[in-house]
């Protein structure tokens, strides 16, 4: 395998794991990081403490604030960073002297609010026709910089591209495999936050494993719904980075997502809740998002509906539940 000179743009837990095991990988890596106080703490300490604690970051990783320095003579730039902070970031990145030739590779899972788009999309459009893919899945990311067993999909129109990635990534504990199914892949690891969130509701109103499996089954027919209506493929989402990911993040005690939707049905406000996180809750502007394009594509998604209604609409989580529970009668 080439030995790359690979950029990880986003030193969170999921970018910061992801470091470590390509580094582990015999790969040359740098870490950049958009706030230079931080990142200066991070390459002092070799712990990062906000974000992916007790895990030691190998010395030879390079963790810089200096984008400039980590686009230049890269093969392989990760965009690792907030949803909703990609499209900044990427302007940044095409005022400077980044290469074409480089392969992108998006791990986010979100879509952008206003614009709608998938982060795919939102990459392309910004700095063009770049060689690109996407890594989706039930990826915990302590868990894997523990080096705990864990599946992944990457996914690009390109099958050589999305082959050559799979041998980049894939360890004896970090099973890849491979899909063309890009939009259905990107859906998949951005709605199943939404979901989270309502099991998450379900768990702080003292709730059951019976409402649990209600919303995770229902939850995953809204998403495969909408996914179809938007030219994704239905089965990618019984998949690895459909049902595969909504199961890890809706029942995982690390879920971000999970724990704002429990503190919510525990009676506390999104302010409140947001005020004490350092980590960005993605299914937050994604169910903004996912809202809209239900109506756009008028396709049906109650569980979509009452979560953003709770989250934005000041609903209260019981009067959302029972109008779930108290509508018209369907078939399955």
């Amino acid at each position: 395998m080439q030995k790359l000179n690979i950029s990880i743009l986003g030193d969170g837990g999921w970018g910061t794991t992801l470091a470590i095991l390509l580094h582990h990988k015999g790969f040359k890596v740098s870490l950049w990081g958009a706030f230079p106080d931080y990142v200066s703490y991070l390459d002092k300490k070799r712990i990062n403490t906000k974000f992916l604690p007790q895990i030691k970051i190998p010395k030879d990783i390079e963790i810089t604030s200096s984008l400039k320095d980590v686009i230049y003579d890269k093969e392989l730039i990760i965009f690792a960073i907030p949803s909703q902070y990609l499209r900044k970031t990427l302007r940044r990145v095409k005022q400077l002297n980044f290469s074409r030739d480089a392969i992108y590779l998006s791990v986010i899972k979100g879509i952008e609010t206003g614009s709608l788009k998938r982060m795919s999309e939102v990459i392309h459009s910004v700095i063009g026709n770049v060689r690109l893919a996407v890594l989706s899945g039930p990826t915990i990311a302590h868990e894997v910089a523990k080096d705990i067993p864990t599946t992944a999909v990457i996914a690009s129109y390109d099958k050589n591209l999305r082959k050559y990635l799979q041998g980049i990534f894939m360890t004896e504990r970090f099973r890849i495999y491979t899909n063309e199914d890009v939009i259905g892949v990107e859906l998949g690891g951005s709605l199943k936050n939404i979901i989270a969130i309502a099991c998450g509701i379900s768990d702080g109103l003292g709730f059951g494993t019976n409402t649990k499996a209600a919303i995770l089954s229902r939850g995953l027919v809204e998403i495969s719904r909408l996914g179809y209506a938007m030219g994704a493929r239905s089965r990618t989402f019984s998949g690895i980075s459909g049902l595969g990911d909504l199961v890890t993040t809706c029942i995982s005690p690390y879920s971000r997502n999970r724990f704002v939707g429990e503190q919510i049905g525990k009676g506390k406000t999104l302010k409140e809740i947001r005020a004490h996180m350092q980590m960005v809750a993605e299914g937050l502007p994604t169910t903004q998002s996912a809202y809209a394009l239900s109506l756009k594509y008028k396709v049906d998604m109650p569980i979509t509906k009452e979560v953003y209604s709770v989250l934005y609409k000041n609903k209260s989580p019981e009067r959302a539940v029972r109008d779930l529970m108290t509508r018209e009668r369907k078939e399955e």
